[in-house]
């Protein structure tokens, strides 16, 4: 017998903070689930194992994503572990099992751990940035507070995908067998008096997309290629058709400014947009039967390669759920511009992705896509898929194909994905990579830019290694 059949499930601290976020007392709770409150206790203190049946009345009563509930603190342990290998901590040595304690049974505490270092780290480097440039700033990163605030939301807005169904539905596109460009354009025109032209890029000059308010124009520059002008027209609409919604989302999150709450505006507008333009049941009904093929996609919803694949890091809806998949956009140099997960996201906050990730060997094979196994040092496996696209719009430095993107999801969901079929996924070829250089104590790496910040060289006149940057392992 399996194992993993007869493993008991001991689940107390995920099933409290349940419990908290619903604002339910332990009788409360006790009562939807039909037990004893004193059987409940037991559980949450972690003296009784949860068992199928409970499992089960959790996932009818509460609407609970089982696969999330029993799903360890991975993504916040490497979040912790990449925050305690700050030289900051040099000594600490802070077990693993003491930082999945600490994700799993305390949260809060660990994400206001967090909270904190990304503070200091933020002043650290304001102070840095004041001796070289003699002006600190005062303001946090937009950037990074957009893109944490969608990541503890998975990606998923289901208000927007409601939203987005809805509109797509009011178009009709299936009934009448335009395509989705011409009818938003026309619904554009006769709603909203808004009329849409492609114009030349000499005259946009830095723009890719510009709204004139007073002529009631929608200007797209001539350089975006035709699913990106579609998506530019759906991202209009979104604002004509539901900007009092989008506004009330970004009220309720609370950003910290004016600049974070236009950035996290535009994310969200770009999230509806995509609803519009890909209808999540229409959307996940295709990515299932048709084994998640992204070229079979992009033909029906006339979207783009990294538009299908960033839709596809979406697919949480409870009833009807997709392959947890994350994503991360580089380009040459391999800074990371996009990183989005529905799932665990096995990569570092503050770095790049490892070299032995074939996301960045994309590049030598411009417009193909490659797959790869690739295994985290926590010992779980991913299948990815690795493509460069073009950049949207350019300007006369750019090149084509200059960006790159890597989409994947755990092992044991590639079975459900065209791109593994004939593989062998029971036994099959696994690079091991790491988190950012800096992180990571794979040894020896011929890949290694830089040595980790936790781990002293180890450098003699008597022997070269494979690694430009030995260090010791114990």
């Amino acid at each position: 017998m399996d194992a993993s059949a007869d493993r008991k499930l001991f689940l107390g601290a995920r099933l409290k903070r349940l419990r908290r976020d619903r604002g339910l007392t332990q009788t409360a709770m006790a009562g939807d689930l039909g037990v004893s409150p004193s059987y409940l206790n037991h559980i949450e203190r972690n003296q009784r194992p949860v068992s199928a049946q409970l499992l089960l009345r959790l996932a009818e009563t509460y609407d609970v994503d089982l696969r999330q509930l029993g799903q360890s603190g991975a993504t916040g342990e490497a979040e912790l572990a990449e925050a305690l290998s700050d030289p900051l901590f040099q000594g600490l040595d802070v077990p693993r099992h003491e930082l999945l304690q600490l994700t799993d049974e305390a949260p809060a505490a660990a994400e206001a751990l967090l909270r904190l270092y990304r503070a200091f780290s933020e002043q650290r480097d304001r102070a840095r940035a004041a001796l070289a440039d003699g002006d600190a700033g005062s303001a946090p990163s937009p950037a990074d507070w957009v893109r944490d605030h969608i990541q503890s939301r998975a990606n998923h807005f289901p208000e927007l995908d409601a939203l987005g169904e809805a509109l797509y539905a009011a178009l009709d596109p299936n009934q009448t067998g335009e395509p989705f460009d011409v009818l938003a354009r026309a619904r554009l025109q006769t709603r909203h008096n808004l009329t849409v032209r492609v114009m030349p890029a000499e005259v946009m000059v830095e723009w890719t997309r510009r709204f004139d308010p007073h002529r009631r124009r929608l200007l797209l520059s001539e350089t975006l290629d035709p699913s990106s002008r579609t998506f530019a027209v759906a991202y209009q609409l979104a604002l004509a058709e539901h900007d009092a919604e989008l506004t009330a989302l970004v009220d309720a999150a609370r950003p910290p400014d004016d600049a974070t709450r236009a950035l996290f505006k535009v994310s969200l507008t770009n999230t509806l947009a995509a609803a519009i333009q890909m209808p999540y049941a229409a959307f996940q009904r295709l990515a299932e039967s048709s084994g998640y093929d992204i070229a079979r996609l992009q033909t029906r919803f006339g979207a783009s390669f990294e538009q299908v694949a960033h839709r596809l890091t979406t697919l949480s809806r409870p009833t009807a759920r997709g392959v947890p998949f994350f994503l991360m956009r580089v380009d040459q140099a391999g800074n990371v511009s996009k990183r989005y997960a529905s799932g665990a996201f096995p990569f570092a906050r503050f770095g790049g992705a490892c070299p032995r990730w074939r996301l960045h060997s994309a590049f030598r094979t411009p417009g193909k896509l490659v797959t790869q196994i690739i295994e985290t040092p926590d010992g779980q496996r991913w299948f990815t898929l690795a493509r460069t696209v073009d950049r949207q719009g350019h300007d006369s430095f750019g090149e084509p194909h200059d960006l790159a993107i890597g989409l994947g999801c755990e092992l044991k969901d590639a079975h459900r994905l065209i791109y593994a079929r004939g593989l062998d996924l029971t036994a099959p070829d696994v690079t091991p990579i790491g988190p950012a250089c800096r992180l990571c104590h794979r040894h020896p790496c011929a890949e290694r830019a830089a040595a980790p910040v936790d781990r002293p060289l180890r450098v003699d006149d008597w022997s070269k290694s494979v690694s430009p940057y030995p260090f010791s392992v114990g």
